[in-house]
């Protein structure tokens, strides 16, 4: 074992026996290291699950995704500035759909 490997699982051991030892388990022959498992946003999570939607009607729709290889960078540039555009055109129209709810106040 390196000496890197050694020092390592010896500050865990040295860990492992503090006032926190929830975090370390020592096993013979070795040290198991469990952490708390994060909370998840919940925002994240929504957002995953729109991308995995997506992805799939992506799919059904044009029958392939992103790991497509028949177009070249030019035509990848091209496709995001039409995605950016319609996101520039779609703020345009929900600024003036703000902007006139605004005015009837």
């Amino acid at each position: 074992m390196s000496d890197s490997i050694k020092k390592y699982k010896d500050d865990l051991y040295w860990k492992s026996n503090s006032t926190d030892s929830s975090k370390f388990s020592r096993y013979p022959g070795d040290i198991k290291v469990t952490m708390d498992k994060p909370k998840k946003d919940s925002y994240v999570q929504i957002v995953k699950a729109k991308f995995e939607e997506r992805s799939q009607r992506g799919m059904q729709k044009y029958g392939t995704n992103l790991e497509r290889e028949d177009l070249n960078l030019q035509e990848w540039l091209t496709h995001l500035q039409e995605e950016l555009m319609d996101a520039t055109l779609y703020v345009e129209r929900l600024k003036a759909e703000i902007g006139d709810k605004l005015r009837d106040r």
